[in-house]
């Protein structure tokens, strides 16, 4: 089997686990332009693995931060991680499974694999939502070791000892690789990525105030918006076209309906029928209901316990604990009913 190897102590606990269900391990390390293979191939040392390096550079540029700047210049939130996973990260590691005769592919997601479905993971970190992209053929021959997992602390105790110290006592994975910092529009700027200042506009249309450029905002964002109005005040849109950030009044959350776009599932999804629903990659779960099936895509009616929706963002429905897929938000509609 191929393990897709980070150098994280989440790949290399499954690495661990993998030998220890009896498993000949290739662990893989995908680049992709930015840091480094030492720690991974420190680790596969250690464990005694099979290693490879897979220069991905050229698709994920293409596949992954191409298409993050234009979101974010479309006025959306994107998540590169969910483009990543079936268009670079996995082809990457089924790819070379195939090459190499390989039956099954596995990383340290905190997700589970049931009679060839995917379910969340057991813990807190489950990252299910950020899979159900994945194509069914490739589920059932995914294994996520650490899915019955519940505490990030029970991954450190199987690598501790096993693992350089730099690995096993490393901090949380970042959820965007490519931007260390954290920071995406520093990012989007140092390659050229420079949207102008604009105005901040409240729901009538009138004037607040200056943004400094719509890559800096977010649809549901409260803090470091740069301008005081007395009262507290939440992104509730961003409009390219006239190079608005529209902000509204912090309000009790309601129930929203989304429309869906490239949508992707398990089972289609049930007209009328009550889901489980995140609508952000968080601990947060809602429920949705399916409003409409069609031409132009699932319309969702989202209960506000799912958090702040986000055109760019995606939609994920469950039945359970079962994924039983989604889509990605392109429009939001306050709903009245």
């Amino acid at each position: 089997m191929v393990l897709g190897l980070s150098g994280g102590v989440d790949s290399a606990a499954a690495a661990i686990l993998l030998q220890e269900m009896g498993h000949e391990v290739h662990a893989l390390y995908m680049a992709n332009g930015e840091g480094s293979p030492a720690r991974a191939a420190a680790c596969a040392e250690m464990l005694g693995l099979h290693f490879s390096v897979d220069d991905r550079t050229a698709a994920f540029q293409a596949q992954v931060i191409a298409p993050f700047f234009e979101s974010y210049l479309r006025g959306e939130t994107p998540n590169p991680c969910i483009l990543c996973n079936p268009a670079v990260k996995f082809r990457t590691l089924f790819d070379y499974a195939d090459a190499h005769g390989c039956d099954y592919v596995a990383t340290g997601h905190y997700a589970r694999v049931i009679d060839g479905r995917l379910y969340q993971g057991k813990g807190r970190h489950d990252q299910s939502y950020m899979l159900y992209r994945l194509p069914g053929a490739w589920i059932r021959r995914c294994i996520f070791p650490l899915g019955e997992f519940e505490e990030k602390d029970q991954v450190r105790r199987v690598a501790a000892g096993r693992v350089p110290d730099r690995t096993s006592q490393a901090a949380a994975s970042m959820e965007i690789c490519f931007i260390p910092e954290g920071r995406h529009p520093e990012f989007m700027e140092s390659h050229g990525i420079c949207p102008p200042p604009g105005d901040f506009v409240d729901d009538e249309g009138r004037v607040l105030g200056r943004h400094q450029g719509i890559h800096r905002y977010t649809v549901g964002m409260r803090k470091r918006l740069g301008i005081a109005l007395g009262q507290r005040m939440y992104v509730r849109k961003i409009d390219p076209e006239r190079n608005q950030v529209v902000l509204s009044p912090a309000v009790e959350p309601r129930a929203q309906l989304l429309q869906l776009r490239e949508e992707c599932w398990y089972e289609l999804p049930e007209m009328g029928r009550t889901y489980g629903c995140r609508v952000r990659h968080s601990r947060r779960m809602g429920e949705a209901e399916v409003r409409a099936i069609g031409p132009d895509g699932v319309l969702l009616r989202v209960t506000p316990e799912a958090g702040i929706p986000a055109p760019g963002q995606s939609a994920v429905l469950y039945s359970g604990e079962k994924v039983v897929g989604g889509g990605i938000i392109s429009g939001i509609l306050h709903d009245n009913s």
